[in-house]
């Protein structure tokens, strides 16, 4: 087993201590907690959008380089526990603001799930949803899913979408045997030759290929389901209604941390790892390369954070015309367009 091997399998030993830990570094000492004309910081509390991955590195980022504080936040990091939850603290009011992915919100308030809340800036351009599966499981394309068994925790963005991904891709879904599993042990599931594939985001690969010992076939979401966005950041429909300039200017030190994370995949997870002690520095900062070209428009120059309407309504029509949404929702229920940076 090579260094490189070793050091990133040792990622997903490390993936259940990261989930939990609260790390708690998290919120600025009461010496810095003042600006630099002395006035005091506004509190806040982020949750990540799953434990304290390279991909939600950023949050970190943004901490430990002083945008927060520059904008006038002390900022306590929190891990988050996926979509639904996140949106159920933050509408609870526990946090102020979290990533989810903005489909599973959609499907959130679509379905009845879930209301109160509102994106304010796009994190990824594109969704990393995927099929992960590996070399020998005779999976080239969707197609080939049929017959096969797959993995996923049952609320799983990845899984919720399968059906869609599936009529879009030419697949029969019910073909296709699903199985429960948890999420840090999805990745020993597959290789233990339990399951033919997972649902994983894309980023996920480097770490599926030091635990299998095999190539990851990988089935991005993304290459049939062209106009979903990845996560996005949101918050209350009530903060968002009372504070809008606080949502401005936590967006903009947020999206500043994600550019430099991106510009700087190394520091950002050397910083994580200062922050978050059970982070493998070389997982993480794989996870951020993988993730550059999911938060960068693929075709055009917009800023980072933008979200256009127009794709949003896509994205609904999408999962309305795959018998996905119980009612019809517009773009305006979920994002508040008047906080989305512009393009």
């Amino acid at each position: 087993m090579t260094r490189l091997t070793r050091t990133v399998a040792a990622a997903t030993l490390a993936t259940a201590l990261a989930l939990v830990s609260a790390c708690s570094g998290g919120s600025d000492s009461a010496d810095a907690a003042k600006t630099g004309d002395g006035s005091s910081l506004e509190k806040v509390t982020y949750l990540t959008s799953f434990g304290n991955f390279g991909r939600d590195s950023y949050a970190w980022v943004a901490k430990d380089k002083g945008f927060f504080k520059e904008a006038g936040f002390d900022v306590e990091i929190k891990p988050g526990q996926g979509t639904g939850a996140v949106i159920q603290t933050i509408v609870g009011g526990q946090a102020d603001f979290g990533p989810i992915d903005l489909t599973g919100g959609l499907l959130q308030v679509g379905n009845g799930q879930a209301k109160d809340f509102v994106a304010v800036a796009a994190i990824q351009q594109r969704t990393m949803a995927a099929i992960v599966s590996v070399e020998g499981k005779n999976i080239a394309t969707p197609k080939d899913l049929e017959g096969k068994k797959l993995a996923d925790t049952p609320g799983s963005v990845v899984r919720n979408l399968f059906p869609t991904y599936a009529r879009m891709a030419g697949v029969d879904y019910t073909k296709v045997t699903w199985v429960n599993d948890q999420a840090q042990n999805l990745m020993g599931t597959l290789a233990s030759g339990q399951v033919d594939g997972i649902g994983q985001f894309v980023v996920g690969q480097p770490t599926v290929e030091a635990v299998t010992k095999k190539k990851p076939v990988v089935l991005p979401y993304s290459n049939v389901m062209q106009d979903l966005y990845g996560n996005a950041l949101i918050t209350s429909s009530k903060i968002a209604k009372e504070n809008p300039e606080k949502v401005k200017k936590f967006t903009a030190a947020l999206l500043k941390g994600l550019e430099y994370a991106l510009a700087n995949p190394q520091e950002a997870a050397t910083i994580l790892k200062k922050n978050v002690d059970a982070t493998n520095p070389a997982a993480a900062a794989a996870e951020l390369q993988l993730m550059a070209g999911y938060v960068r428009s693929s075709n055009s120059g917009t800023a980072i954070g933008t979200l256009d309407s127009d794709r949003v309504a896509k994205s609904i029509a999408i999962l309305q015309g795959a018998g996905a949404l119980k009612s019809n929702i517009t773009p305006d229920q979920i994002i508040n367009f008047d906080l989305v940076p512009k393009a």
